[in-house]
């Protein structure tokens, strides 16, 4: 049985299976609608944050497939609090047939993954968030019509979505830069697991604290908030150290004059990012925002129905 914990887990192979399938699937669904591939199927969804892109998408994705996806709320099961994480893993895997689950801790992924008696899919820790990860990466494949030796750049902090995009690009053949400021960089084992997985596919990590080096030829420049959820008593401290990596009009002048802009949303407006470039002619932010509809059914299919080995 297959879960979908961090895209450090997935091979290059089952990575780009995934790809092929969110593509075979969003090419179905343009022609007049996805067969019901998951038909009978239930995925329960347990959400400690709010969401409008995941929680939508994955129910969209379920019910396009013949699928239903059921809503359990952050005060219905308290998870880790009324009933521990093991116990509502061992229940609710008897009634449903995967699991998704938008969380603060990642411990409770990997709890809910050890005594899950189907699937789990992290819908976003604050360790990783590997469904927006590989969304970015299929919207960058569509965009380019290529992934190895694409050269992405992200800028701010360095969160969850910068986990995961450094483990996509890694196991792809992707260059990645990363520019944020001192004291919010990635984990060291985070870069020592990208490094390795770099060494195989042949791609290059740079790590910098100059917001214009770290853009400077990108073919892709992607941001996201500079205060995540749980942050929130950083955020004055945190507003104070990132101006200088907005991605606005200068910043973005030293990429590629073709490059494309990426965020995950929600955005911060006038703050990681200016309306100018969020709405300009280079921004992809809302196809990516569509393309995590048909990632989230690529990942389905692979966890579900196609026995992938």
């Amino acid at each position: 049985m297959k879960h979908l914990i961090s895209i450090a887990d997935l091979s290059p192979e089952e990575l780009w299976h995934i790809l092929n399938r969110a593509r075979q699937l969003k090419d179905e669904w343009r022609s007049g609608g996805n067969k019901p591939i998951l038909k009978g199927k239930v995925m329960g969804m347990i959400f400690q944050k709010p969401s409008l892109r995941t929680r939508i998408s994955f129910d969209v994705a379920m019910l396009q497939l013949g699928g239903q996806a059921l809503y359990i709320s952050p005060d219905e099961i308290r998870l880790g609090e009324r009933e521990s994480v093991p116990d509502v893993a061992r229940v609710l895997s008897r009634y449903v047939d995967v699991i998704m689950a938008r969380v603060f801790a990642h411990r409770h992924i990997v709890e809910l993954a050890t005594y899950s008696r189907v699937p789990v899919i992290n819908g976003l820790s604050d360790y990783s968030h590997p469904c927006q990860g590989i969304a970015d990466v299929f919207t960058i494949w569509e965009k380019l019509g290529y992934l190895k030796g694409v050269k992405l750049s992200y800028v701010g902090d360095a969160n969850n979505v910068a986990v995961s995009l450094l483990f996509a690009a890694t196991k792809l053949g992707m260059d990645f830069t990363i520019g944020h400021p001192p004291g919010y960089g990635l984990p060291s084992e985070v870069l020592a697991r990208a490094k390795e997985f770099a060494r195989r596919s042949g791609s290059r990590i740079t790590v910098t604290h100059d917001p214009i080096a770290a853009v400077r030829d990108a073919q892709v420049v992607y941001t996201d908030v500079w205060t995540s959820m749980g942050q929130e008593a950083e955020r004055a401290q945190r507003e104070a150290v990132f101006p200088p990596y907005q991605v606005n009009a200068t910043l973005l002048s030293y990429a590629r004059p073709d490059a494309i802009v990426m965020h995950c949303l929600p955005a911060h407006r006038g703050q990681e990012i200016t309306d100018e470039v969020a709405d300009g002619p280079q921004s992809v932010l809302f196809d990516q925002a569509e393309n995590r509809l048909h990632a989230q059914k690529g990942i389905l299919a692979f966890l579900m129905v196609d026995q992938f080995a």
